[in-house]
């Protein structure tokens, strides 16, 4: 999958496509669909696929504190389109200049002269420019006069319920991730970075891997029982996400791993953490002795959760 950031980095050679529009993040079952349409129109008409993505997304640059959890960071995001045979993405920063185009000036610079798009695949709620007129009958009449093809993407529905992020985030709210996976097509996951920690969990006889977050807001807060997969084998363990409210933290969300009977050097390797069931809310203890005693806990508590057959 070929990556472009930015406007600027469009060539010739990237004229004619069939294209989308959205965040999609998780890239749940809702985006498959339109991706797999997607595909379909790209091989009909002989041109790549691609997805038109925001970065930041449209409500990180206007409400900033307020904007929903991410359920994927970009990285991720990437590779999710591209294990959906994406064939390009345009990875559009949203700045100042981005949201004060209107929807005419949007379609000309990006779909018609950037893209040289001859099919649009939408939803029907879809929204943009900063006049807001542009919408789904918009785009259609655009199309008319300037040669591509719009469809409406067909709403997802699981047991009537429509498949969305906001669904996604309101499933992982509830740790229900039975319905989380049914939602996203695959279990939640959260990958990234060990770093160097504060190496307190170390001292409390648990030690943790300091997985890097990379983003505002997580859709999770607690200690859960994982799975982590490190280089095809996958470890039981314990993860908390949250502020750390027992030692004085940054007040940014961590997410903290241990491991149950593993033994080695994590540090800057990558691992994917697999998050399976919730063992209690984060909360905040009267001292150190109190904090290593719920974590022995914890441990233990995953311990007889996790199957025989976890690591392998």
């Amino acid at each position: 999958m070929q990556l472009v950031r930015g406007l600027h980095n469009l060539r010739p050679q990237h004229r004619g496509c069939v294209a989308t529009i959205g965040n999609f993040d998780g890239v749940h079952r809702g985006h498959q669909a339109i991706l797999a349409r997607l595909r379909e129109r790209a091989v009909e008409l002989g041109v790549p696929s691609c997805v038109v993505i925001f970065e930041p997304q449209p409500r990180e640059y206007f409400t900033p504190e307020t904007a929903p959890a991410r359920l994927a960071r970009l990285r991720d995001k990437l590779q999710l389109l591209a294990d959906e045979g994406v064939d390009r993405v345009l990875c559009l920063a949203f700045n100042q200049r981005l949201q004060s185009l209107s929807a005419a000036e949007f379609v000309d610079r990006i779909l018609v002269d950037g893209l040289g798009v001859q099919h649009l695949e939408v939803g029907d709620d879809f929204r943009f420019g900063c006049d807001r007129v542009g919408d789904f009958d918009f785009l259609q009449h655009a199309g008319v006069t300037q040669g591509f093809t719009v469809e409406a993407a067909q709403t997802v529905e699981l047991d009537g319920l429509r498949v969305s992020s906001t669904q996604v985030r309101n499933a992982l709210a509830a740790a229900d991730f039975a319905l989380a996976e049914r939602l996203l097509g695959r279990p939640f996951r959260i990958a990234g970075r060990v770093l160097h920690g504060q190496k307190l969990a170390r001292q409390l006889g648990t030690p943790t891997a300091n997985v890097q977050l990379k983003r505002r807001r997580v859709p999770l807060t607690g200690v859960y029982l994982v799975s982590v997969d490190i280089d095809g084998q996958s470890w039981p363990g314990v993860a908390n996400i949250g502020v750390r409210p027992t030692v004085a933290g940054d007040g940014k969300a961590h997410l903290e791993v241990h491991l149950l009977d593993f033994a080695g050097d994590l540090y800057d390797r990558r691992l994917t953490v697999v998050f399976h069931q919730k063992l209690r809310e984060e909360q905040r203890f009267a001292s150190l002795e109190a904090l290593k005693t719920a974590i022995n806990a914890d441990v233990a508590a995953a311990r007889a959760l996790a199957a025989p057959s976890a690591h392998r």
